[in-house]
C-alpha cells in the first residue's frame, strides 16, 4: 500500500511543483536554492511513494506524464489555496513588505519619485527595491514583481510592456552655452559625449547605435568618461559634464524642471522597452496585484498627460 498524501512531506510536492511548471531539475534546484541531484533524488522518491512515474526523461530534457499533468494541476491548486489560507490568517494591520526587482536608472528617476503616491494609497505596504544592472534573466524566488529592460522574453517570468525604448541626446543648460535649439544632429560632434561601459549597457542604445539612427555618417567620439551605470551618467549630464543619451519616462521630470534639455527634435525608438514581470510561481498575489494597478495607473495618467500636451 502506497504512502498517503497526509504522510507526504510537502517539501516533496513543492519540489515536484517547481519541476512540473519549468521542466527542469536543474531550473527547479536554482529556484529552490539546491543541486539537480537533489531535485532529481527527491523526485525519484516522490514516484516511489505514488507508484507512479510523473516524468519521462527525455533527450536534452523532461516531459510530464499523464499522471504528472494531473498531480501537477492538483499540487499548484493546493499550493495556492495554502498560501491564500496563510495570507488570511496572517492578516493583521500592519505593514508588510513588496519585494521589487528593477534596474538603477527606472528606480531612481521614475519609481522612487512616485513612491510617495503609493504609500498614501496602500500605507500598510512597505516595497523594498532589489536593484541591479546585471539584467534579470531569472527571478530569486523571494522576488513579488520586477520592472526589466529587454525585448519581452524573461525565463520564469510572465511579460507586459510599460513602455518601449524612446531616446534623445540631452544635455545641462550650461553645456549648450546659449545656443538655439534644437541643433542639427551633426553638431553633437561639437560636445563631448557620456558612454556607459560596454559591459553595462548591452541592448541599451549606446552612442554607435544612435548615431547610425540619425543619420549621422562620422563615429562617436570615444569620450573621456565612462560611467558602470545610468544614473551615475545622468548626474555627470546634470553637472554639464557632457551629452547624454536620454530616455523618455526616465528622464521627463529632469527635462520638465529645466534641469536637461533635448538637444535634438528627433527621437529614436527601437524593439526594447520596460517591462513589467511577474514570476510564473504566484505569491501573495493579492499584494502585487495593488501594485501593478497602481502602476498601471501611473502610466496611464501620464500617457494621457502627453498626449494632452501635443
Amino acid at each position: 500500500m502506497q504512502e498517503t498524501s497526509s504522510a507526504m512531506p510537502l517539501d516533496l510536492l513543492r519540489v515536484f511543483e517547481s519541476a512540473g511548471r519549468q521542466l527542469s531539475f536543474t531550473a527547479a534546484a536554482l529556484e529552490l536554492g539546491t543541486t539537480q541531484p537533489a531535485v532529481s533524488q527527491q523526485i525519484k522518491r516522490l514516484e516511489k511513494q505514488l507508484g507512479a512515474r510523473l516524468f519521462d526523461r527525455v533527450y536534452r530534457g523532461i516531459e510530464l506524464t499523464e499522471a504528472g499533468r494531473v498531480l501537477l494541476e492538483h499540487v499548484q491548486a493546493g499550493l495556492a489555496a495554502i498560501e491564500e489560507g496563510i495570507e488570511a490568517v496572517t492578516a493583521r494591520p500592519q505593514h508588510e513588505v513588496l519585494q521589487v526587482a528593477t534596474d538603477f536608472a527606472f528606480a531612481a528617476y521614475w519609481l522612487m519619485p512616485r513612491l510617495p503616491r503609493f504609500h498614501q494609497l496602500h500605507p500598510e505596504i512597505d516595497v523594498s527595491l532589489v536593484t541591479s544592472d546585471r539584467g534579470l534573466n531569472l527571478l530569486r524566488s523571494d522576488i513579488d514583481v520586477a520592472v526589466a529592460f529587454g525585448d519581452g522574453r524573461f525565463k520564469h517570468g510572465e511579460a507586459q510592456l510599460l513602455f518601449i525604448e524612446e531616446v534623445f541626446p540631452i544635455a545641462s543648460p550650461r553645456l549648450l552655452e546659449g545656443r538655439q535649439l534644437p541643433l542639427a544632429p551633426s553638431a553633437l560632434a561639437d560636445f563631448p559625449l557620456l558612454h556607459l561601459k560596454p559591459e553595462t549597457r548591452s541592448r541599451w542604445f549606446d552612442w554607435s547605435g544612435l548615431f547610425r539612427a540619425l543619420g549621422i555618417a562620422q563615429a562617436p567620439a570615444p569620450g573621456l568618461l565612462r560611467f558602470d551605470n545610468y544614473t551615475l551618467l545622468i548626474q555627470a549630464a546634470l553637472a554639464g559634464q557632457g551629452v547624454a543619451i536620454g530616455w523618455r519616462h526616465l528622464v521627463d521630470d529632469l527635462l520638465e524642471q529645466g534641469l536637461l534639455c533635448p538637444l535634438l527634435k528627433e527621437r529614436v525608438r527601437s524593439s526594447y522597452g520596460y517591462y513589467l514581470v511577474l514570476p510564473e510561481r504566484k505569491r501573495r498575489q493579492r499584494l502585487t496585484q495593488r501594485f501593478v494597478d497602481w502602476l498601471q495607473a501611473e502610466l496611464a495618467e501620464e500617457n494621457a498627460t502627453s498626449s494632452g500636451a501635443v
